[in-house]
This record gives structure tokens, sequence and C-alpha cells, in this order.
């Protein structure tokens, strides 16, 4: 760890700082493939934040994520979901690639959450972390739905069989 500390590969907090680079890896993807420059600052602040996650994880701090962070994604979730059409049922990921990409990096999000929960049992982190990723994760499914919206491609609806 970057404390000094001597952990294994399987230690929980190495597993949650692999998650939350590979969430960030596939946001850096999502960014390079979508072709609207109205995400872009958007997701160079979330990679920051994420990087800051990281960084705390190794660190063993809990000062990653200020409320100010919070609030941004919360303002950037109502301001993409003030375009699209209210949900009456389930979608399927899909579209465009930009749009199965965020779907993809939102199931990601969800998986460094559920490994930050865990973790959260054993040694205690910084409640903001895992207030962030769950707000990250909404987000990523609005942006997947805004993109497919852009592109005029129309969302897939789950039937249920």
């Amino acid at each position: 760890m970057a404390d000094g500390e001597r952990v294994s590969k399987s230690d929980p907090r190495i597993e949650s700082i692999g998650e939350i680079d590979e969430l960030n890896s596939l946001i850096g993807y999502l960014d390079s493939i979508t072709n609207s420059s109205k995400y872009k600052p958007t997701f160079n602040r979330i990679q920051n934040c994420l990087f800051d996650i990281g960084g705390s994880l190794s660190m063993g701090t809990n000062s990653a994520i200020d409320e100010e962070e919070i609030k941004f994604l919360e303002e950037q979730l109502n301001l993409f979901n003030e375009e699209l059409p209210d949900l009456k049922n389930f979608i399927l990921p899909g579209g465009a690639t930009a749009s199965a990409m965020a779907q993809l990096a939102r199931s990601v999000c969800r998986r460094c959450e559920r490994s930050l929960v865990s973790l959260n049992e054993k040694n205690t982190i910084e409640e903001n972390k895992l207030i962030y990723i769950n707000r990250l994760s909404d987000l990523l499914f609005v942006i997947a739905r805004s993109i497919n919206k852009e592109m005029g491609i129309e969302e897939l609806l789950w039937k249920q069989n």
C-alpha cells in the first residue's frame, strides 16, 4: 500500500482500488468514443475524483470526496435527465456504442459500490466515497440514455416473458 503497509493481493482494499481503477479506465474509454463534447468536462471531473478515491484507499485516508463533488454529480444527473422522457419500463443496455459503454461503466460502478460496502464492513471508510459511487452509477445510466437520445436511437424496452 502507499502507506507502507504490506497486504495480500486479495486484500479487500486492493480489490476496491483495482475496481475503482477499472471504472476510471472505462470512463476514459467512454470519453474517447463519445462524439459529443457535452460530456467531456463531466467525465474529466469524475476521473479525477476516482483517482482521488483510489489514492485515498491506498493511503488509508478518509478525505477523498467532499460534498461539492456529490452535489456536482447530482447537478449533472438532473441536467442530463431533464432532456429525457420519463421511464415507464426497464430499458435494455445497448444502442449506440458509447451508450452501451456507459451502461458497462454503470455495471462496473455498481460492482465498485458492492466492493466498497464490503470493505466498509471490515474497515470503516469515508461515507462520501460510498455516496459518490452510488450517485455515479445513476449518472452513468442517465448518460447512456442521453447518448442514445442525442444520436436518435430509440431505447429498447425490456419485455418480460
